[in-house]
């Protein structure tokens, strides 16, 4: 039985193995090779590791986790988890079952943009979901916001605010916008075009965007806040409390409402944040959390087993 297996080899994952690897601790990590920012070349606001390559961080992460000979990591996919605090079991796509005391799940969310064509086969060149990730490489740029839903149009105002004062709000069909949100529009010089997209064409920093009624929109970057869900329903098989926006509640020491099982990384988020983090350092930060207060709990289920008082 490993102490823990840690479901996900991405920021967070990796970063809760390496602190588990210096404590001793067995710890596999079963890592399905799917990261939410594969089409991305660069990751930002990491100190130190800003512009950086996000497949070679996890290349090094990956390096770094050998010198540690309790640590294993295994290519493969989650199906399915069960049991309860020190003995869970999971099973994996190959038919392999392993038994861990305690369970992290770094399993992430996967983006589902809208159904234009061209809109997925951009994602993370020329069409990009966060101002904080890629709005300065956007400054002075001609923009584009893909926005049908009216809570995320203020994404428009935000970036006209911080890096372009040349941005088209695209809803895509949504005639009307509430009035403080267009007020807001109106403020920072973003235009609306309220006509359904038919597709996106072009290359990144040069792209068009094609409207149902054949008018055309050329623009060096396209925005677009895409829906997401859950890339693994293994927390809420396991009975842990899903958020109404589909995301793992966790409290401050990254648990779920399930004794022995943490979620880290956008998987999850505490109850009152308004959106899970998509942040690589954030990502990382959430699994050094949860292995630091789920290594001292087994140390005290050991003091326990052990008859200390």
């Amino acid at each position: 039985m490993y102490d823990v297996i840690v479901v996900g080899g991405g920021p967070a994952g990796l970063s809760a193995a390496l602190v588990f690897g210096r404590q001793r601790r067995s710890v596999l990590v079963v890592d399905g090779g799917r990261v939410r920012n594969a089409p991305a070349a660069e990751m930002h606001m990491m100190l130190s590791r800003d512009g950086f390559d996000p497949a070679e961080l996890l290349a090094i992460g990956r390096g770094e986790l050998a010198a540690y000979p309790s640590v294993e990591v295994r290519p493969g996919t989650v199906v399915a988890a069960e049991g309860e605090r020190e003995d869970f079991t999971v099973t994996l796509a190959d038919g392999a079952r392993e038994r861990a005391r305690r369970l992290v799940l770094a399993t992430g969310q996967v983006d589902e943009p809208y159904d234009i064509p061209g809109l997925r086969e951009l994602w993370g060149t020329g069409v990009f979901h966060c101002p904080f990730c890629h709005g300065w490489e956007a400054s002075g740029r001609t923009l584009a916001v893909v926005a049908a839903d009216p809570a995320e149009a203020m994404l428009a105002a935000y970036l006209a605010d911080r890096f372009s004062d040349d941005v088209v709000l695209c809803t895509h069909g949504t005639e009307k916008l509430p009035d403080e949100i267009t007020a807001r529009l109106e403020l920072r010089g973003v235009r609306v075009d309220t006509t359904p997209l038919t597709e996106i064409t072009g290359d990144p920093g040069d792209l068009t965007v094609h409207f149902a009624d054949g008018r055309t929109l050329r623009r060096e970057a396209v925005f677009h806040k895409a829906p997401t869900r859950q890339h693994s329903d293994l927390a809420a098989g396991l009975g842990a409390e899903i958020l109404p926006d589909g995301t793992v509640r966790v409290d401050e020491l990254q648990m779920t409402t399930v004794p022995g099982v943490a979620a880290v990384g956008d998987t999850a988020k505490l109850a009152p944040v308004p959106a899970a983090t998509t942040l690589v350092v954030l990502g990382a930060a959430d699994g050094v959390r949860a292995a630091l207060w789920m290594d001292g709990d087994l140390f005290r289920a050991d003091l326990e087993r052990d008859g200390a008082p």
